[in-house]
């Protein structure tokens, strides 16, 4: 253990330079040559940068990350450091059952243990689908070395029959196209695939756009990275410009500790609000400071955001997609115009090493029709709404989706107030057994209401909460009906569903307690939903509630399930949130010989 108290002027040093050690020197040192490196490198003085390579067949969305590795690795030779790349566990958001949020604190820990393990210095996040960018920061805000992000950035424009098509948001119009009967399945096969055009990942604004550019939000990636189209040239500029960047941080040892501040994820919580992000992004964010130690919670998400305007004319709270947002100004711009708005605290670091003041003055000019001016909206106060109530602790809504036809079926008399009955789901496969049953009794005066698919009864918290209304209320012409659920909902969902309800009703959650009739009321006024029976008869339900028999299938379910905590809190590992700044706190790890 004396060897971790040595003083080096690099981390790496103590695996490849410690004369004081030569048989561990040797041992640490000689694997590393097999494949063509030489002593003179490793032992030259030169920071050793990981690479986090996401990128893989099974993850076609960061596929392209091995490509623009190569670039990451010139452009952190020619400023003096040596790369070294390695994988982190796989995350696709449209490849993983049972869900790819399940494996969010997989890929974390992993990432953990090569970071803390490996002779590193510094290294380079790369990021992309939707799961990917938040495993990473809350890796590299666990172990705290220098740390950049480089997103592999959105895919050009889809098309279908001469309208844009957007990746994930043309899934949910074609499904309703395929129920009215006005498609069939290869028509709605060809309509899917019509938005997936290029290398990168969803060009709307989704999970994986929302999630990238709030990393750059933070300050963790250079400026103008969220946006850049994955198949533009500008992307391998970056990963070439991202890969010299984290050379001089490792001799600046500027660490996401001075980068992820409070003030920081404020800013982050605004640029939300504007952008039209993800609802996934709350408990997404909320885990990231956990893991950075910075106190934040579901409820700041409404003090900090919901007054904020909608300023992106992006889908789905939009016309246009990522191509027009980049070329549009991008997050720079959008934060320019925050900034000029008062809104945002211009003196927090970013990996630049400047303020973020400092930063954007070289913001780009908007283009007015997709960026809009801070008093000229989309939308007024278009932020997440944090809802409470007798069911549940918290839930978040996306206002930013709220159309006018919903608006006016369902929150109009009285305004933002909307009373029915809930017609309850014990998950996707039980909804999709029974939607079609006409005795189930769905009306416009009904809620939809799906449990049992947060992080324990998924397990991983699904996105299966967007419910559509039944075949014969769409022909009618009735898109939508309000849903609920203790899972999640695609950031590529145009539906303002209450979601993430937590406690889930799989841990005894107020979802646990519906049966289908109960008369509800949701009041975004006031934001609480309630269930409106009467409180002895609530009681009598919770005293006779048993906890459901939960399967799991792989050993990581089980483990996952014994130590998840809600959404509300961030879906983290609970005992992983203890480990803080583990370098500084808790030292290097022993020898291996």
């Amino acid at each position: 253990m004396d060897q971790t108290k040595k003083h080096f002027k690099l981390r790496s040093q103590r695996w490849f330079d410690d004369p004081e050690d030569p048989g561990m020197t040797a041992l640490y040192i000689e694997r590393f040559l097999n494949f063509g490196m030489t002593r003179g490198e490793l032992q030259s003085g030169k920071p050793i940068i990981g690479i986090a390579q996401t990128g893989s067949d099974i993850a076609p969305c960061n596929r392209h990350h091995i490509a623009l590795a190569e670039r990451v690795k010139a452009g952190i030779r020619d400023a003096g450091g040596i790369p070294l790349e390695f994988p982190i566990h796989p995350i696709q958001e449209t490849g993983k059952r049972p869900t790819a949020a399940l494996d969010r604190n997989l890929a974390y820990l992993s990432l953990v243990e090569v970071l803390h393990g490996y002779p590193l210095d510094g290294v380079v996040l790369t990021t992309g689908c939707d799961k990917t960018t938040p495993a990473c920061l809350m890796g590299a805000a666990t172990v705290n070395i220098p740390a950049i992000v480089l997103s592999g950035g959105p895919m050009l424009d889809g098309h279908w029959k001469g309208r844009l098509s957007g990746s994930g948001t043309i899934v949910w119009e074609a499904r309703k196209l395929l129920a009215a009967g006005e498609i069939n399945y290869d028509g709605f096969m060809q309509m899917v695939a019509s938005s997936a055009t290029s290398v990168g990942h969803c060009n709307t604004m989704g999970t994986a756009l929302s999630m990238n550019s709030l990393a750059e939000a933070l300050g963790m990636s250079l400026p103008g990275c969220a946006s850049i189209p994955a198949a533009y040239r500008e992307r391998g500029q970056i990963a070439h410009a991202t890969g010299a960047r984290i050379v001089e941080m490792v001799k600046e040892n500027l660490r996401p500790s001075d980068i992820m501040t409070r003030e920081a994820f404020e800013n982050t919580i605004v640029l939300a609000s504007a952008i039209g992000a993800s609802s996934n992004c709350p408990p997404h964010l909320v885990a990231i400071a956990r893991h950075m130690g910075v106190e934040l919670t579901t409820e700041d998400w409404q003090t900090i955001g919901a007054e904020i305007p909608l300023l992106v004319d992006c889908q789905p709270a939009g016309r246009f997609l990522g191509e027009m947002f980049y070329r549009g100004g991008g997050v720079q711009s959008v934060m320019k115009e925050l900034a000029d708005a008062g809104k945002l605290h211009l003196g927090v670091k970013t990996v630049t090493g400047q303020t973020l003041e400092e930063d954007l003055k070289r913001a780009p000019l908007p283009d007015r029709e997709v960026i809009r001016a801070y008093d000229t909206p989309l939308k007024e106060q278009a932020g997440f709404v944090v809802l409470s109530g007798n069911l549940f602790e918290s839930a978040v809504m996306k206002v930013s989706v709220i159309d006018a036809e919903f608006r006016k079926r369902f929150l109009s008399d009285p305004e933002d107030v909307f009373e029915g009955k809930v017609i309850v789901f014990e998950g996707p496969e039980d909804y999709h057994d029974r939607i079609e049953d006409p005795d189930l009794g769905v009306d416009e005066h009904t809620v939809l209401v799906i449990r049992n698919c947060g992080p324990v009864g998924y397990p991983g918290s699904a996105e299966v909460v967007n419910m559509q209304p039944p075949g014969a209320m769409i022909k009618a012409g009735l898109h939508s009906l309000p849903t609920m659920g203790d899972g999640r909902q695609s950031g590529t969902s145009a539906s303002p569903s209450i979601l993430n309800v937590s406690p889930e009703a799989a841990v005894g959650g107020g979802l646990a307690l519906m049966k289908s009739g109960d008369p509800i009321r949701i009041n975004l006024k006031t934001r609480k939903v309630d269930l409106l029976i009467p409180a002895e008869e609530m009681e009598a339900r919770r005293a006779a509630w048993t906890p459901p028999k939960l399967l799991n299938k792989t050993p990581w379910e089980e483990i996952y399930r014994s130590m998840v905590g809600q959404l509300g809190t961030g879906g983290c590992l609970e005992p992983a949130t203890l480990y803080l700044n583990i370098l500084e706190t808790r030292g290097e790890s022993r020898h291996n010989h």
